[in-house]
């Protein structure tokens, strides 16, 4: 016979939830590993780009047809170009050009973002929509194609390069700055300076635009390696500097026949010359992102 008395059901495992590699000391090790390889690597960039050029200046580099197409040796590390002339070097030159317009022009695309965005958040209001349709409609228009239209109307150079990717980038700055300066104008401090008389361009200047600086900072950071690809494709396809210049757009687009006949590194040094420095620049602001937003550092896993 079945005993009547009800038993109670066994409870349910708990649903846990669990980081991938954060809180372990594996995980902060591995953080650690990378931050610090990616420190070293922008400084090896950054001594080589402003040491190089003292020490060996690019007039030196004649064009020397005998040593055409030359193999890595221990006289030539990475070989020699199309013309006989060290590559290496050329890619230091190269590599400077790129820096120079990736850091120039992400810091005017960050300063136009945070005008741009800080104005729209801090007036709100039909200032508020109409800055946000037009950030919309630019942004529907792929960024290389209307850095193509940009740079074609001046001469081939550095700044047109520069003033191109800083016209196309501002676009997700603004975005964050606005989106920030929402937050912050919710915060208590913001309503008692309102309430004590502040005006808005006192409260915009005095709070809301201190407290969007890291961010923006965090953006004009990440949008160095976005402009030196910007800025490598339009000289890959002529529209970036002169043809004699030094840049690596130019030296992949020249050595794309001599892959052809298996001559492989004058393409795969420029190549690399162009990711490298861009994955560590690229690895240092993730880590700056982390320290800004904790919360984000790792994805969450049922």
């Amino acid at each position: 016979m079945a005993d009547p008395t009800p038993t109670a059901k066994a409870p349910a495992a708990p649903v846990t939830w669990h980081r991938r590699g954060t809180g372990t000391a594996a995980g902060h090790r591995n953080r650690t590993l990378r931050v610090r390889t990616s420190a070293v690597l922008v400084a090896a960039v950054v001594l080589a780009v402003l040491v190089v050029p003292l020490l060996i200046p690019l007039d030196r580099q004649a064009v020397d047809l005998a040593l055409k197409l030359k193999p890595p040796s221990w006289a030539h590390p990475f070989g020699t170009d199309e013309v006989g002339r060290d590559l290496l070097l050329r890619c230091v030159y190269g590599l400077r050009v790129s820096l120079l317009v990736g850091v120039v022009a992400a810091l005017a695309a960050a300063v136009i973002g945070t005008a741009v965005g800080a104005l729209a958040g801090a007036l709100g209001g039909w200032v508020d929509r109409a800055v946000m349709r037009a950030v919309d409609l630019c942004s529907s228009v792929p960024h290389l194609l209307l850095g193509i239209f940009i740079v074609a109307m001046f001469r081939p150079g550095v700044w047109p390069v520069i003033i191109s990717v800083a016209l196309t980038h501002w676009l997700s700055t603004a975005r964050i700055v606005r989106a920030e300066v929402l937050s912050l104008r919710s915060r208590p401090y913001i309503d008692a300076a309102v309430s004590g008389g502040a005006s808005r361009w006192r409260v915009a200047l005095r709070h809301l635009l201190p407290g969007v600086l890291p961010q923006a900072g965090l953006a004009a950071v990440l949008m160095v390696p976005h402009a030196i690809w910007h800025e490598s494709a339009l000289s890959f396809l002529g529209l970036g500097l002169p043809a004699h210049e030094a840049s690596l757009g130019i030296m992949v687009n020249s050595a794309r026949s001599s892959l052809l006949a298996g001559d492989w590194w004058p393409t795969l040094f420029p190549g690399l010359f162009i990711i490298v420095p861009t994955l560590a620049i690229a690895g240092l602001a993730g880590a700056w992102r982390e320290r800004l937003n904790p919360r984000r550092r790792s994805e969450l896993m049922l």
